[in-house]
Order: C-alpha cells, then sequence, then structure tokens
C-alpha cells in the first residue's frame, strides 16, 4: 500500500505542477480554460488505469490467497482422515 501512496502523490503532484503551469503562461483565458480541461480529462484517465491495475492486482492476491487456504484446508483434511484411518 505504500507504493500505491507513492504513485499518487506522484500523480498528485504532476497534476498539480500542470495546472500551475498552465496558469502562469501567457494565454489567453480561453486558451487556458481548453488546456485545464484536457489535462483534467488526461489525468482522470491516467487515474483511472491506475486504480484499474490496482483492483486487479487486489484481486489475484485474493484469488491466490484463497486458492491457498482451500488447499491448506484439502491438505489438513486428508492428513486427518489418514491419521484417524490408521488408528482404526
Amino acid at each position: 500500500m505504500k507504493t500505491n501512496k507513492v504513485i499518487l502523490g506522484v500523480i498528485g503532484g504532476l497534476a498539480t505542477g500542470a495546472i500551475l503551469g498552465i496558469l502562469f503562461a501567457p494565454q489567453s483565458g480561453k486558451k487556458t480554460r481548453r488546456k485545464i480541461r484536457e489535462k483534467s480529462r488526461e489525468l482522470k484517465d491516467n487515474m483511472k488505469e491506475d486504480f484499474d491495475k490496482m483492483i486487479q492486482k487486489i484481486d489475484a492476491k485474493y484469488q491466490s490467497v484463497s486458492d491457498d487456504a482451500h488447499q491448506f484446508l484439502h491438505n489438513g483434511k486428508a492428513k486427518i482422515e489418514s491419521e484417524t484411518g490408521k488408528k482404526n
């Protein structure tokens, strides 16, 4: 999770820098608003991609842990059954 915070911080810093650069650029208000709108859309798309990737990683990790738990349970049951069968 620490990596995700760093990534979000970097993205936020880049967005802030881009917006400040646009606001202080010597252009008309119409051009500036258009650039802000374009950068905002780009940032939104990038954040959505990063969020989707993060969700995919979480889902893959969940599946891995779930599979490991099921295997552990299966192995435990098999061991108990084999031990119980030996005693009878």
